[in-house]
Order: structure tokens, then sequence, then C-alpha cells
């Protein structure tokens, strides 16, 4: 392994003359710091807790995030992304109507929160997404998964087909509501915000249409949306909250202020309001406790890593993507750069290739790999020019 290191002190001023001068060197360990954590969120009070930078894809906060839980009505978070997808492709359209079976009326009509839905009615897709979304209806998640895709079973699979394909590996779903199931359904908070920035980047326009709503009134009966921070926090817009007597109160939220989304997850709280404010402390502590800088524009070159028997005796290392970083406050002189590959590389390369990775140390938080990708393709070189770059190597 080989590592290009560099303890950037202003990374944003002159990135460009720090990797022009970069030493080829053992990159050394990361300052042992912490970020002050946000208030309100201890551990008794608060078992699982998680928050993303989107942008940047760092964790800014953790606290048991791996640890399986029953989401309760979170589920319908799943939900919703499984019948945005289906519009998208085609197969559910939100003016499509849906009729309510009088069994599924029966079944659901006491059962939690719900949308009030009468026996032999016809909803339109469109405002069972809504009140799924505002009112955690459980009549409506039911009649969404019958209507559209013939029975709860085969819309439960679908959801863990769409749940597989974003990565969310630690997660099953037996309802499509979170009622009880005796525990086929449970999920982890990674898995949650996983989902949660699923949602935001690859159906923006429908988390804006339904998702976030004040409240929501239908067949004359109006309901206030539970979500803890609209209103109340800055640039929030949903997701989900939850609570069962087995799952307690649980909350998958996002909140969005200039081009920075952060997602959070707050899970298994005994009480609703320690929920609500842990999760507004913790979105308000995230947006607060970080500057965010941008560090790379996409296309950027970063470095340059050595070839071995190539045509050229290195190429450029590129990132596709913007690099930004989010830094706690007070602590911009301890980011450290390090571009690592397995070098010198072989070739031949072609331009695209992942050859390395960028990884972005910041005190207190995991180190941020980005993806490094080869700038041109370098071919093997010939004979003659592979004893060429040879005696150039031992003059270098």
């Amino acid at each position: 392994m080989q590592s290009l290191g560099k303890k950037a002190g202003a990374v944003w001023k002159g990135l460009a003359a720090v990797f022009a001068a970069i030493l080829l060197s053992p990159f050394p360990a990361a300052m042992a710091q912490s970020v002050a954590p946000p208030i309100g969120l201890d551990e008794d009070d608060v078992p699982i807790a998680m928050l993303v930078d989107t942008g940047t894809g760092q964790v800014l906060f953790s606290r048991n995030p791996d640890r399986r839980f029953v989401p309760a009505s979170i589920t319908k978070a799943m939900t919703l992304y499984t019948a945005f997808d289906l519009v998208e492709e085609g197969k559910l359209g939100l003016q499509q109507s849906l009729t309510v079976r009088p069994e599924t009326w029966l079944e659901w009509r006491y059962k939690g929160s719900r949308m009030f839905l009468n026996a032999d009615e016809d909803v339109p897709v469109g405002t069972l997404l809504t009140g799924i979304a505002n009112v955690s209806a459980n009549d409506a998640a039911i009649v969404l998964a019958e209507g559209a895709m013939g029975s709860v079973t085969a819309w439960t699979a679908q959801m863990n087909i769409k749940a597989r394909a974003i990565g969310m590996t630690q997660s099953h779903f037996g309802t499509p509501n979170g009622w009880p199931d005796e525990g086929r359904t449970f999920t982890t908070a990674r898995d949650l915000v996983t989902l949660g920035g699923a949602l935001t980047r690859d159906h923006p326009r429908a988390v804006a249409r339904f998702i976030g709503l004040p409240g929501f009134r239908y067949g004359g009966i109006a309901q206030t949306n539970q979500d803890p921070m609209l209103g109340r926090v800055k640039g929030a817009d949903g997701i989900k909250t939850g609570y069962t007597n087995e799952a307690g109160f649980g909350f998958l939220g996002t909140a969005k202020r200039g081009d920075q989304r952060l997602v959070m997850v707050v899970a298994g709280v005994a009480r609703k309001g320690v929920r609500n404010r842990a999760a507004r402390n913790l979105m308000e502590w995230g947006f607060s406790a970080f500057d965010r800088r941008s560090l790379f524009d996409a296309g950027a070159v970063i470095t340059r890593a050595q070839v071995q028997d190539g045509s050229q005796r290195s190429v450029r290392l590129i990132s596709e993507v913007p690099v930004t970083l989010s830094i706690p406050k007070g602590q911009d002189k301890d980011i450290r750069i390090t571009v690592r590959y397995d070098g010198p590389l072989r070739a031949p390369i072609n331009t695209g290739d992942a050859v390395a990775n960028l990884e972005l140390e910041t005190p207190g938080l995991d180190t941020l790999r980005i993806p490094l990708v080869a700038g041109e393709s370098v071919a093997k070189a010939g004979f003659f020019a592979r004893i060429a770059n040879a005696f150039a190597g031992w003059f270098a």
C-alpha cells in the first residue's frame, strides 16, 4: 500500500499547491480529538441515533447505528419509496384509483392512525400517498399495497427488493405500515439513514409534493402531521415518525439548508417528548457544530500516481464527484488528506478505472473515502519503452 499524504492546515486555500508538493511517505495517524456531542441525547433516553450529511457522506453522529430494532410506522417511508419508484417506472399512476376492499376496511377501520377510508371507496393513489406520509394512515398503506401489487405479500416483496437495491442490507419488511408482525419487520439506524438519503436523492419532486405537509384533511376529518421538526427546525421537510408499545418512539427526518442536507434517526425512545426534543437538538447541532468546505470540484485532478510498464510513467487521479467536507468548528487545521493506492499501478489502465481512494480524516469523525479514477488511458509499454522507463526511474 502506498500513501500520498499531507497535513492541510487551510485546505480550501491552497489544495493545488499542497498536492503539487506532495511526497511519497507513510501517513501519520489522525489526532485523537472529538466533537462535543449534542445536548439532550443521553444514551439512557435515546439508545439509537444517527446523523449523516448526505452531500459529503460523513457520519456526524452515531450511537448503536447497526443495532436492529422494530421501526413501527417509520416502515411507511419504505412504502413511500417503493411507490415513488413504481410511479417513475410507469407501473403505478398517481391518478389511478384503488378500491378499498370490504375485508380491508373491516380489518383496519380501528387499527391505529388512519384516513378513515370506507368500504368499496375508490381512492386515487396520490391521495393515499398523502395520507400515508402525513397522518401515518395504516388503512391507506394496506389499500395501496393490495391495489398496486395484488396482495400485501407481493407488495412487501417489492419493498425488500427496493431496500436491497439502495443498500439497506440489515432490514426486512413484512408489512407496508409497520403494524406489529412478531418481529418480521426490522431495520437499523444506518439503513434508515440510507433510505432517507435515497428518498431525497432519487425522488426530490415526490418528496416535496407528498411529504412534510403540516396536516391532511380527508372525508371531512382534519388531522395534524406529528413530525417533531416541521415548523420548528429551519429547512425541515419530513420524513416519518413511528410508535408502538414494542418499538417505543422513533423518527426518521431530514432538513436542508442551502445545498446541505442532513438525515437523522432517533429510535427506541420511551417518551414522545424526549424523542421530539432529541430529534430537534440533533438536527440543529448538525448544522451549527460544523463548517462545510468545498475542497474539489467534480473532475478535478487530485494528484498523479506512478504507473509501471506503461506508455507513460504516471496517470492523473480524478474525483468524479465534488468533494465537500464537514469540519468541526475550530478544528480546521487538523484535516489530513491522503491518496492511497496499491502501487505503482500496472498498465494497461483505462480512462475511468477506479484505481485509488482519497481519504479525508477529520477530528472526531470517521474517515471519509472517495474513489479516484484514472484521468486518461495508459497503454502497456513496448519492450524498448519499458527499458527506457526503467532507466528514467533510476535517475528520477
